[in-house]
């Protein structure tokens, strides 16, 4: 089994912000692959499914983003999964808006949902990195971060969301490359 968290804050109010699209990945993914509905466990939200013939835990730790290392500990724990088994989708400022890398381990990039799992769990978890640009100037990367995508990102955010769960097969299987490259290919050739 695996447990894949979307990182984000709970509340409308944030729904909408780039810090969230690990929420908005998670649950995209839940959509399209059918998974259960959202219920409230391991101070979090749980979707439980399958993605090709893997079982796939989806989390979305209702912590806020700074303690998300708690609810995370805690599924780990519950299902009695090493770090290994943990894949977290987040925002990614240093890679180009909708561009997708993923990797494991590495460092945390200032980011406090990344800070509190690596604080829990340790470093040694796969990240799917999803990029929202940087602003350029390091005083405008909270507004940035905790700003809603623009009218303009919302067709680009749409695809790269259905590309994702469209692609989840190759995550759910470990091939992390031909992850990469398959969606990137769908959203070129879109």
């Amino acid at each position: 089994m695996q447990i894949w968290t979307g990182l984000g804050n709970p509340g409308a109010q944030y729904a909408l912000h780039r810090h969230n699209v690990g929420f908005m990945a998670v649950d995209t993914i839940a959509e399209i692959h059918g998974f259960s509905p959202w219920q409230k466990k391991h101070r979090g939200l749980i979707s439980e499914g399958r993605i090709g013939g893997q079982k796939v835990l989806l989390l979305k730790p209702q912590t806020f983003m700074n303690d998300s290392g708690g609810s995370v500990q805690q599924a780990l724990h519950f299902y009695k999964l090493d770090v290994d088994a943990l894949t977290v989708l987040h925002d990614e400022l240093d890679l180009a808006p909708m561009k997708v890398k993923v990797r494991v381990g590495g460092g945390l990039a200032g980011h406090n949902g990344l800070r509190s799992i690596n604080a829990s769990v340790g470093p040694d978890f796969r990240r799917v990195r999803i990029g929202i640009g940087h602003p350029g100037h390091k005083d405008r990367v909270t507004g940035h971060v905790l700003g809603n995508y623009a009218k303009s990102e919302m067709e680009p955010l749409s695809d790269l969301l259905a590309a994702l769960a469209a692609e989840a097969d190759w995550l759910a299987k470990g091939d992390d490359v031909r992850f990469m490259s398959d969606v990137a290919m769908r959203l070129h050739h879109d």
